[in-house]
């Protein structure tokens, strides 16, 4: 079953404009969640706001967002000051431009999420809008209100539908010349090249979601299941030493390729 969409508005190009709904593309659903409790009554414990000066409790109605100006010094917003700056692209994703596909780099890639159109009738102009954008090898610029904040975003053309990513902000990217500068620009050894290229070749496979899952949440749903059975927790495996002796690249890369190149067992 399809999650229920979080944001409906409108997509909007020049005078075509049509009803679209939007649905996160990542969920964290699946993971394992704790409550904290009490060790001794095995009930939960709730957090609370205090005053950090006096201690005291600070109940909901009492609460307020504060921007800090100083040191302990701040300045009180109301949540009706804050909605107050709610622009037009809080419901209409207004496409201002197009670019190049490949000239955004993945590092400005934020948040993704599934646009849909949101009735047949505005089905077609959905369609053209896409298939328009995967002809010509753009992608849209635009702008949102989403998670409270106005976000340039990126609707890029996916199958039947369009991805749509809030890119960061501009101040949030480091320049990489930060770090990459001091970093000498000596060719690699042409003999090296080679061995290391196939080395990756041997380790070439299809993309495949398994290779992103988490071993992390695996080994907490073994320790939960085996607490229920009422049994001992599988013992953790121990990751092999790592030895901080100096390799040659050159043998290590012999004996890597001689490991790679080795019948591998069944099932792997």
């Amino acid at each position: 079953m399809a999650p229920r969409s979080f944001w409906k508005g409108y997509l909007k190009l020049s005078l075509v404009t049509c009803p679209v709904a939007m649905i996160p593309a990542t969920t964290d659903n699946e993971k394992v969640r704790f409550h904290t409790l009490n060790r001794a009554t095995g009930n939960r414990v709730v957090s609370q706001y205090v005053d950090t000066e006096t201690g005291d409790l600070v109940e909901d109605d009492e609460q307020v967002k504060g921007y800090q100006r100083g040191e302990h010094e701040y300045l009180m917003l109301e949540d009706d000051e804050i909605d107050s700056v709610a622009l037009e692209s809080t419901r209409t994703i207004d496409i201002e431009m197009f670019v190049p596909a490949d000239d955004i780099g993945w590092i400005w890639y934020d948040k993704p999420h599934y646009l849909v159109p949101d009735d047949p009738v505005g089905e077609e102009a959905f369609s053209v809008i896409r298939d328009a954008m995967a002809a010509t090898g753009t992608v849209g610029i635009s702008r949102l209100v989403l998670y409270r904040r106005e976000r340039a975003v990126m609707l890029k053309p996916r199958d039947n539908g369009i991805e749509l990513w809030t890119l960061h902000y501009g101040d949030e990217i480091r320049q990489e010349d930060d770090y990459f500068e001091a970093i000498g620009d000596a060719k690699a050894d042409p003999k090296l090249m080679e061995m290391m290229q196939t080395l990756i070749k041997e380790r070439t496979k299809p993309w495949s979601p398994v290779m992103v899952s988490d071993p992390v949440q695996d080994r907490l749903l073994d320790i939960i299941a085996a607490k229920k059975k009422g049994k001992k927790p599988p013992a953790r495996k121990e990751a092999p030493a790592s030895h901080g002796n100096v390799v040659s690249i050159m043998d290590a890369l012999r004996k890597s390729i001689a490991s790679e190149s080795k019948p591998k067992p069944k099932g792997r």
